[in-house]
């Protein structure tokens, strides 16, 4: 996330865009106002209406502007073309969508905050920025998904998935760590449980199928 000071001189509406871009990912949107935003750019409240009619379109500006900067780096999907293994590919997969997401720890938390407070307004500007990052990635991983190699048959969603993970990494981290790791440990500790419960749901399968057998 860009600082307040580092947008100061470009201009009024870069000055209201980087301190709204600052409290909404500290407060959320609900626990922001335009006054505040007004104060920390050094405007009138009116001046924000006079660019964005309603504080809903500015959020949206603002995740938009932070969207713009996601990219993709290509030797992390070469690496995911060079994996050996549906187990690599997975890790390497999470890698590359990590390091594309996670370092902009201001853009996780406006998303994480407008899955809960806007719904269906962000869907155009998630489907808008991270389509191609879904579609380009979601590729690399059609010859697995379709060998039957990773347990989704469907690459988008297995891409989705990732996506979710990191996004969400914070909450799943308290859940499954309470050390602060970052995504790439909590991925792991995730994956490390779903296969302990997939153990047990079909130790006890295999149980339940005896008894009934006998």
């Amino acid at each position: 996330m860009k600082s307040f000071s580092s947008l100061g001189r470009g201009g009024t509406q870069a000055r209201i865009l980087a301190s709204a871009a600052e409290l909404f990912a500290d407060y959320g949107y609900s626990g922001v106002g335009t006054r505040d935003i007004a104060s920390r750019a050094g405007v009138n409240e009116v001046t924000i209406y006079r660019h964005y009619p309603r504080k809903r379109d500015l959020y949206l500006a603002v995740l938009d502007a932070e969207l713009q900067q996601v990219k993709l780096r290509g030797d992390l999907l070469a690496g995911i073309a060079d994996a050996g293994d549906s187990q690599t590919v997975l890790a390497r997969t999470f890698e590359l969508i990590a390091a594309t997401l996670a370092h902009r720890p201001g853009l996780l938390r406006l998303m994480q905050y407008s899955t809960l407070e806007l719904g269906e307004d962000i869907d155009p500007l998630l489907r808008k920025h991270l389509g191609q990052l879904v579609e380009v990635v979601a590729r690399y991983l059609e010859p697995w998904t379709g060998a039957g190699q990773l347990r989704a048959t469907n690459a988008k969603a297995v891409v989705l998935a990732l996506i979710a993970i990191v996004v969400n990494y914070r909450s799943l981290e308290r859940l499954f760590l309470f050390d602060g790791s970052g995504p790439e440990v909590v991925f792991k500790a995730y994956a490390d449980f779903c296969a302990i419960s997939s153990h047990r749901s079909a130790s006890i399968a295999e149980t339940a199928s005896g008894s009934f057998r006998s």
